[in-house]
């Protein structure tokens, strides 16, 4: 591949490269690109004749996304890169590390895996320099660097992972049209969602729906619920402390977050069927009473991939919309916002290597996919107005408007935990036992395992 594809004065002006911008999904210098970080690395990098591996969880759509960024890396640098996805990445990248046959990047759902390779040596550290960006161009940036931060094997705490591609947990759903009808307005703070919440049954409504049900996983919409509540009730070390069981799971700091999902969930007053019905209502049938007529509910808290379960033909922005699951403005903790998201390790280095973790760190790397679907990025210097949808560009919005970013709790905890006795406790919690007695019941499965 010629390394000129992007000489010249005039980025639009494509010279020696044209032939390989036909195959870039956005023309070089059209649109409201950041070509210039394009340009730039360009002149920073040739690599010719050198090859990247890459594995990860990415398959079909999904696969051909990351393929239409990787391909600006490959105009610009001259490499190959090599995308490979594998829906058993967890257990292969394990075994190819072991085996010695690594690729020389892993793209990781999330940190425990990487953790766990870092503190065996699987990883390589990505440097102070990796960390100062990150902590100066991510919004929440500090918490983007505790994130991918794990100790080495001799302990020491280093940045292995850069965090791209991120989801939004912290929203509620709700009927533009209903809340219209009714004269309610979006609440700011939770102050403001609580009084909104008494406003509509003093109307004579429902305020929310929820629903744990998920077959073998009932229970785990309720684990969400109380890590949003730990973001805002409690300081982010205390949620790190409670993640990883320095904090105990009966802890009062712990209690006081269930507790909090339980005003909302346990309150027959405001949900949609009564309390009794929310251990029972499969999450994907939970928001349709958003739609119904009368609405049986104004509000349902959920993540970003809700709208795949709405009723057929809904358009968001018109039936359905969102806004931020907001913080106390009592506490004073900021904007939390609770979420998930991939990020990339290196574990088989070399130039070509260093050089794509370098390429992430440009804007086009996230506008790139920004501009088709399915995409987030904490980034502040990418243009928004990219994104594909104005959806994603409000998701996008409340990202770079944190304050905090956590990942999700549940996710980090040993499996039998966080995909085991959280979700079964939480059932029992909605369901009425007390919530000191379920949190201490979670605590001694977690002690069982240590």
């Amino acid at each position: 591949m010629n390394k000129r594809l992007f000489a010249g004065v005039a980025l639009a002006a494509l010279t020696a490269g044209a032939a390989q911008a036909q195959d870039l999904k956005f023309p070089v210098g059209e649109g409201a690109f950041n070509w210039d970080s394009l340009a730039a690395f360009d002149a920073a990098y040739d690599l010719e004749g050198q090859t990247v591996t890459v594995f990860g969880p990415w398959l079909g759509p999904d696969q051909e996304l990351v393929e239409s960024v990787i391909a600006y890396f490959e105009a610009a640098t001259g490499a190959d890169v090599a995308y490979v996805g594998s829906d058993a990445f967890e257990t292969q990248i394990m075994i190819d590390t072991e085996a010695g046959s690594a690729p020389n990047i892993a793209i990781f759902p999330q940190p425990g895996l990487a953790r766990d390779l870092a503190s065996r040596g699987f990883l390589t550290a990505l440097g102070a320099e990796t960390a100062d960006w990150v902590r100066e161009n991510y919004a929440a940036g500090q918490s983007w660097v505790d994130l991918g931060t794990y100790n080495s094997p001799e302990g020491n705490p280093e940045i292995y992972g850069f965090f791209y591609k991120v989801d939004v947990k912290s929203l509620v759903w709700y009927n533009p049209e209903n809340f219209e009808d009714a004269g309610y307005e979006v609440p700011t703070t939770m102050e403001e969602l609580k009084a909104l919440t008494d406003q509509i049954v003093a109307d004579g409504g429902t305020p929310w729906c929820i629903g744990l049900g998920s077959g073998g996983a009932t229970g785990w919409p309720a684990t969400d619920w109380v890590e949003d509540m730990m973001l805002r009730t409690a300081s982010p070390a205390d949620y790190d402390r409670w993640v990883s069981n320095e904090l105990a799971f009966n802890d009062p700091i712990v209690v006081n977050a269930i507790e909090e999902f339980g005003y909302f969930a346990r309150n027959d007053a405001y949900v949609a069927g009564g309390a009794g019905a929310v251990a029972t209502t499969d999450f994907r049938d939970s928001p349709k009473g958003l739609f119904s007529s009368p609405p049986q509910c104004y509000m349902h808290r959920q993540a970003s991939f809700i709208p795949s379960f709405f009723p057929e033909g809904t358009v968001i922005g018109q039936d359905a919309d969102f806004f931020y699951f907001p913080a106390y403005e009592a506490a004073d903790l900021g904007s939390p916002v609770l979420g998930a998201g991939t990020l990339f390790g290196i574990t088989k280095d070399s130039e070509a290597t260093r050089a794509f973790m370098a390429f992430l760190q440009t804007p086009i790397a996230h506008e790139v996919w920004m501009a088709q679907t399915g995409f987030l990025t904490p980034f502040s210097g990418v243009n928004t107005d990219l994104y594909g949808d104005p959806t994603l560009r409000k998701m996008g919005d409340i990202l770079l408007g944190a304050s905090t970013f956590r990942f999700d709790g549940s996710d980090l905890m040993p499996g039998g935990v966080g995909a085991g006795s959280f979700w079964t406790g939480m059932v029992d919690y909605a369901g009425g036992k007390d919530a000191m007695a379920v949190a201490t019941d979670i605590q001694a499965s977690w002690d069982a395992l240590k």
